[in-house]
């Protein structure tokens, strides 16, 4: 197969995936991994490669996403969703608390006895929990996306597969039945599924607006998490 013609079929799979692995996109076009690196940097137009995973060039710019506007959106909801997500919570607990407009609001629920650890790529989420007695924090740090106020790069990615983590706590945009979960970033998916694969419980937390509605960023099916927590 030549270059031309794989770098079309994995156009395609990005249509279709949003974001795709290195190691299945290899598989996919039935190649080496350092053959898909090498069409990837031929190529910098076309695709973007962060932390292991491939992503349609400027696929973060393309969201209409942005974090003040949807602060205010159904907040009751989010805040009832959030202090069941909070119950779960024990004193001691190493959590991942993910980016969004409802996540954030945990913090004012968690336990304040023990010693805490809060591990996040937010700076919404980070900014309450520096202010919190007894609590650790974990800022995974990198490229500043004002529009989400998140970070991302591949330290983040590395300094994750060095945690241990109890719990994570994700968000969505959307939650569907047959799509799984979905985003509006492109450049939160690897996080989100690193903290997937090394959390021992997950759960999602989202507003019950969230739930059959698709995202164009896929993340995770609906069975990777332990618990689906809504208002």
């Amino acid at each position: 197969m030549k270059k031309a013609e794989r770098l079309e079929r994995l156009e395609d799979r990005l249509r279709e995936a949003g974001v795709l692995h290195l190691s299945d996109a290899a598989g996919h076009l039935g190649v080496s991994e350092m053959t898909v690196r090498r069409d990837l940097a031929s190529a910098p137009h076309l695709f973007n490669y962060l932390g292991g995973y491939i992503l349609p060039a400027g696929g973060e710019r393309t969201t209409t996403y942005r974090l003040d506007a949807e602060a205010d959106t159904h907040a009751e909801a989010k805040e009832l969703a959030c202090r069941k997500a909070a119950r779960l919570v024990e004193p001691d607990d190493t959590i991942f608390i993910d980016c969004g407009t409802t996540t954030p609001r945990m913090t004012e629920y968690l336990p304040v006895t023990g010693k805490l650890t809060v591990i996040t790529y937010a700076m919404n989420v980070a900014e309450r929990v520096m202010k919190r007695p007894n609590t650790n924090l974990i800022l995974l740090g990198g490229l500043f996306h004002a529009s989400s106020q998140t970070f991302s790069g591949d330290e983040a990615l590395r300094t994750v597969e060095r945690l241990g983590i109890s719990k994570a706590f994700l968000s969505a945009g959307g939650l569907h039945s047959q799509h799984g979960a979905t985003c509006s970033n492109f450049h939160e998916v690897p996080i989100k599924q690193a903290v997937l694969a090394r959390a021992g419980l997950s759960y999602v937390v989202i507003d019950s607006s969230k739930l059959e509605k698709i995202k164009p960023a896929f993340f995770a099916t609906t069975d990777q998490f332990d618990e689906i927590i809504t208002e």
